[in-house]
């Protein structure tokens, strides 16, 4: 007689292994710019987060470079670009 070698089943209802971890990966990745905010102050909203030039976006480590009237340059140089509504002419 044998032994047979098997792997016991994992319950399907508990949360898979490691899905925290590649939430939080890929948010952190995810840069929105939901607006920018032109006055005597300008200010850029980035995931629902008001920041200004010189703060840094929440969790990412990069620091807003540039507030321009359309995008917003971070401190790796990538650009987030203002979404163009369809209405506008």
């Amino acid at each position: 007689m044998s032994a047979a070698n098997a792997q016991t089943l994992r319950d399907p209802t508990l949360p898979g292994q490691g899905v925290v971890a590649a939430i939080t990966k890929t948010d952190n990745q995810s840069l929105v710019l939901n607006s920018i905010v032109s006055g005597q102050n300008t200010y850029a909203v980035i995931n629902n987060i008001i920041l200004s030039v010189g703060d840094t976006v929440s969790g990412s480590g990069l620091r807003v470079s540039k507030i321009n009237k359309d995008y917003v340059t971070l401190s790796d140089g990538r650009k987030l670009q203002l979404f163009k509504s369809i209405t506008e002419r």
